[in-house]
């Protein structure tokens, strides 16, 4: 869950499973977390909906270790 300053930049960010607060330094968050997005079409349930939530790197962990199908994981070269 992530809230927002007036001036739109990121205040804070909560794991939405654990519910442990993410670093954020200037409007940045600094620790590992993911941000997860869906925007759900006419074949869902969900048409017309938006859905949103961040997790922790430890919550994400856990999650995909429970997928029967591994997540794709390939190597990213780290521009400074």
């Amino acid at each position: 869950m992530r809230k927002y300053k007036k001036d739109r930049e990121l205040e804070s960010v909560h794991c939405n499973w654990c519910g442990k607060r993410l670093m954020v330094k200037d409007g940045i968050m600094r620790e590992g977390g993911a941000r997860f997005e869906i925007a759900w079409d006419y074949f869902s349930e969900k048409d017309g909906e938006r859905h949103s939530f961040d997790l922790c790197e430890e919550c994400y962990d856990e999650l995909v270790n429970q997928f029967r199908i591994p997540v794709e994981v390939e190597e990213q070269t780290e521009l400074l």
